[in-house]
């Protein structure tokens, strides 16, 4: 038995999607997220920024005595998982692995398109995850910038609907039968995704894949908490609270969620 805590880190409120499944798959478990909305979004960063901005959010996780972590960010994974799992001794738990592996399961027609962050399609990390389980799959992928900054900002339905048929267009008229929404702000747009492409195309979120996969680390590894111990969720974030905590109520369907804020310059714990 493990009763430390599992702590999750994203750029902003998209990670919450990650959160709310990862505590629906592990009832039992405490978790510990950090949103470093003050620097949001890092799909506009160099992978240095993203490195060196992940890297802080680590610190504060492993401050919290968290037994394993979960990037809840695709453009993290991308480009600073690998350098920092180098770095620290609890396992490290990335979400493009994981909708990656949903992806090439999902799709029968062997065509998946992929929409990200600049960063994340710039390193092409799912077609090499999609195509290292089916090298038959073909992947389009395709960069939609103006998405997050709507969804932190708490945009109508209607701003969010026309941004995504604007940054879809260029996937008109292909054949795909898979969409991977390779950000973990999305989720929260689905229904956006959905009005906008092919009502036969499947949407895959990874944060579902990513729960079971975490899940079956936990049971390998022998990190499960004591089911007698209340599960105990805390929320951070590096910038305002009153909006991350407007949107995370929303999102959650939690009327008393709670962020705290820290200071995204020092060192917290």
């Amino acid at each position: 038995m493990d009763n430390r805590p599992i702590g999750l880190l994203d750029s902003g409120v998209g990670g919450l999607t990650v959160v709310k499944k990862v505590i629906q798959k592990l009832p039992n478990e405490s978790t510990v997220f950090i949103g470093d909305n003050a620097h949001i979004p890092y799909g506009d960063k160099t992978n240095e920024e993203v490195i060196a901005l992940t890297r802080r959010s680590v610190k504060f996780l492993l401050n919290k005595n968290v037994k394993l972590i979960i990037f809840a960010c695709n453009t993290a994974t991308a480009a600073a998982m690998d350098v920092i799992q180098d770095e620290i001794k609890p396992q490290i738990i990335g979400v493009i692995q994981s909708g990656s592996l949903a992806a090439a399961r999902t799709t029968k027609n062997k065509k998946v398109a992929v929409v990200a962050t600049n960063v994340t399609v710039a390193s092409h990390a799912y077609k090499k995850e999609i195509r290292f389980r089916d090298p038959n799959i073909q992947v389009t992928e395709l960069a939609a910038p103006k998405l997050v900054p709507l969804v932190e900002n708490g945009a109508d339905y209607e701003s969010c609907l026309k941004a995504v048929q604007e940054s879809l267009l260029s996937l008109k008229g292909k054949d795909f039968d898979t969409l991977v929404l390779g950000c973990t702000h999305y989720p929260i747009i689905r229904k956006e995704f959905a009005e906008t492409v092919n009502k036969n195309v499947q949407i895959v979120d990874p944060a579902d894949q990513v729960a079971q996969y975490t899940f079956n680390v936990m049971r390998r590894d022998g990190l499960f908490s004591d089911d007698s111990v209340k599960p105990v969720h805390a929320y951070y974030t590096t910038g305002d609270e009153k909006k991350v905590n407007k949107l995370g109520r929303s999102f959650l369907n939690d009327p008393s969620f709670v962020a705290r804020h820290i200071d995204s310059e020092k060192d917290n714990g």
